[in-house]
């Protein structure tokens, strides 16, 4: 698959505190997780995409993970959850961009870090990115909230989404995540919200 493009919002909390030190903050890149173990759920809303023929426009997906610093190459443990108003076509589609297996963005920033999938679940996604009180429920498995900004004295910007969108650094009201192995719950850590522009373009 090598004639897609996908756009839209992106917002993720992790159990860093805030700012999340793995963010590069103005000129200075992103280090060490604040717990030494990362423990995450992101989310991205598709307001214009296509795969081929196939149109992605309005979809959703969320991927739970979770790594540590002091494992050689912190490979990431994960579970996505592709949004169940999904045809099979459709479904495929966001599963192999997303993961990093179709090229492109995500295989040149997070995909590499993909180490072992947990699972594949198309399950109903309840999002919304509307700055200031962006959230998102994978029901009943993942569930996260945004309780207020984080000033930065500098731009700010996450690998995930590409440092090419600055964002947002923000403060949770909580993560959680409950389904098989994965088993957490945070309050008041960090958050960010941006915009997001993946393409294929090997």
């Amino acid at each position: 698959m090598n004639n897609w493009q996908l756009s839209g919002s992106y917002f993720e909390v992790c159990n860093c505190n805030a700012p999340c030190p793995c963010r590069r903050l103005g000129d200075k890149p992103g280090g060490r997780s604040t717990y030494e173990t990362c423990d995450f759920a992101l989310s991205w809303l598709v307001r214009d995409g296509k795969a081929g023929a196939v149109l992605l426009n309005g979809l959703s997906v969320v991927l739970a993970g979770t790594f540590s610093d002091d494992e050689p190459g912190s490979p990431w443990r994960v579970i996505l959850y592709v949004d169940d108003r999904a045809d099979a076509e459709q479904r495929q589609a966001l599963e192999n961009i997303f993961l990093g297996r179709a090229g492109g963005t995500p295989a040149k920033s997070y995909g590499p870090a993909i180490n072992e999938i947990q699972a594949i679940k198309q399950a109903r996604i309840e999002l919304d990115h509307t700055r200031g009180r962006e959230r998102f429920k994978v029901e009943p498995f993942v569930e996260a909230a945004t309780a207020e900004p984080f000033p930065t004295a500098e731009p700010i910007s996450c690998g995930i989404p590409g440092h090419d969108h600055p964002g947002q650094e923000l403060v949770a009201t909580h993560m959680r995540v409950s389904d098989g192995t994965f088993d957490w719950t945070v309050k008041g850590r960090c958050g960010f919200a941006t915009e997001f522009d993946y393409r294929y373009d090997d």
